[in-house]
C-alpha cells in the first residue's frame, strides 16, 4: 500500500525546500519547517496522513517561540516524552486511522494531512489575517490545535498535565501589543 502523505523531494530533506518552491504562501518560514517535520516523522512512524500529534511534535522541535508560550519546565518535558512514545506506546492504536472528530469541516486541499490537522492549518492562516499578517507562524497553529477536543494534540496535551484553555490564553497574551 503506498502512504497517503506526499514523499519528500531531494530538497526538502534537512527542513530545506528546493530554491523556487513555497509548501504555501500563507507560512511563515518557521511553520514551514514544523510542516516539513511533521510529514517527515508521520512518513518515519507509517502513518497515513499528518495530524495533529505530529504537527505538535514538530512545534515544539522546530518553533522555539511556539515552545516558549507552552513555557519552560516539567509540562514541557513530560509533553515530549509522550510525543517520543506515540511510535512505540499508546499512539499505536492511532495508526491506520483517520483523526476526525467530525466537529469540522472537512478541508479540500489538506493532501496529507488528516482532516483535524488540515483544518488547524487552515485555522492557523485565519488567525493570522485576523491579526493583519500575511503568514501564519507556529504560535497561530499551536491555538488552532487546541481547539478541537478531540484533536490528537489535546490528547497528548492532557496526559502532559497541560489544559488546552491556558494555551490559547497564553496564545492571547504573547499576541497582545506591550505598552
Amino acid at each position: 500500500m503506498q502512504p497517503r502523505i506526499p514523499r519528500q523531494s531531494a530538497g526538502e530533506q534537512n527542513g530545506r525546500r528546493p530554491d523556487g518552491t513555497d509548501l504555501d504562501a500563507r507560512f511563515s518560514e518557521e511553520l514551514a519547517s514544523v510542516v516539513t517535520g511533521a510529514r517527515r516523522r508521520a512518513v518515519r512512524g507509517g502513518d497515513r496522513q499528518i495530524d495533529t500529534a505530529h504537527l505538535l511534535h514538530s512545534l515544539l522541535e522546530y518553533d522555539p517561540e511556539a515552545r516558549a508560550v507552552l513555557g519552560e519546565g516539567p509540562q514541557v518535558a513530560r509533553l515530549l516524552g509522550y510525543l517520543v512514545q506515540r511510535s512505540i506506546g499508546y499512539g499505536l492504536r492511532w495508526q491506520s486511522t483517520v483523526e476526525d472528530s467530525g466537529a469540522v469541516p472537512v478541508v479540500a486541499g489538506g493532501t496529507g494531512f488528516s482532516p483535524l490537522a488540515a483544518a488547524a492549518m487552515e485555522a492557523a492562516c485565519a488567525r493570522a489575517a485576523r491579526r493583519g499578517v500575511d503568514r501564519a507562524c507556529g504560535v497561530d497553529l499551536l491555538a488552532a490545535l487546541v481547539t478541537d477536543p478531540q484533536a490528537r494534540a489535546v490528547e497528548v496535551l492532557g496526559r502532559a498535565a497541560v489544559e488546552p484553555r491556558t494555551v490559547l490564553a497564553r496564545v492571547e497574551n504573547h499576541f497582545e501589543p506591550t505598552t
